[in-house]
């Protein structure tokens, strides 16, 4: 009898222990679950807030290629003087952006910047585009007046790709020369679509006046950063 007793005791206790050991696997599976449920949705919310954001330098790189591009559409006339100085006047804002998001986080672009950024030059670069195949490009005319413009816009063109002119330099340079042309257009439509020597005059003086310009700001210090 009491080996029986006994032995219903031991067969108790063993029931026991293994219920003990089974619920405890199945609290350390859960917990290992969740920890790692947490983990993964933890480092999804973290790659989602950077996703589409460019890798670093990759604005710079942007910004030679956008600006060879104007270089190539000044030179050889797909953009006029007035499309050139809008597309700068949009590249000096960026590049002012830029260089404000840097100086909020110690020199640097964050992903976000960066991404806010290339959404910008994705736009410049369509607008490039447009510019240089919507048939308004800068039609100089075999004369003398013509050539002098054509020359200005070739130096102004050389300065850009070599980085010697920023783009504000480029936007000031180009609204000069969109100011002479307004002017020669005006006096040619006074006059049958002529010239009288003293506009060409006039003219010429204007563009002494801007090629000492473009001269100036092709030699200051300020370049175009790379």
């Amino acid at each position: 009898m009491n080996s029986l007793m006994g032995f219903r005791v031991f067969t108790l206790v063993a029931a026991g222990c293994l219920f003990a050991l089974t619920a405890a696997a199945q609290s350390s599976t859960s917990g290992g679950s969740s920890s790692t449920g947490t983990t993964a949705a933890s480092g999804g919310s973290t790659s989602s807030g950077t996703q589409g954001a460019p890798p670093p330098g990759t604005f710079n790189r942007r910004r030679e290629n956008q600006q060879d591009r104007i270089a190539n559409g000044i030179q050889n006339g797909q953009l006029n003087a007035g499309e050139t100085r809008h597309l700068e006047g949009e590249e000096a804002g960026i590049n002012k952006e830029a260089q404000t998001m840097r100086s909020q986080d110690n020199g640097h672009l964050t992903a976000a910047d960066r991404q806010a950024l290339n959404q910008q030059q994705n736009n410049m670069s369509k607008q490039i585009y447009q510019d240089k195949h919507n048939g308004n490009g800068a039609h100089y005319g075999n004369n003398e007046v013509g050539q002098r413009r054509e020359n200005q816009q070739d130096r102004i063109a050389q300065g850009v790709r070599s980085g010697q002119l920023t783009a504000g330099e480029t936007a000031r340079l180009e609204r000069q020369q969109q100011n002479i042309n307004h002017q020669v257009a005006a006096d040619r439509s006074a006059n049958g679509g002529k010239l009288t020597s003293g506009e060409k005059q006039q003219i010429n003086k204007e563009q002494n006046q801007a090629s000492k310009n473009i001269y100036k700001d092709k030699h200051n210090q300020a370049t175009r950063k790379q």
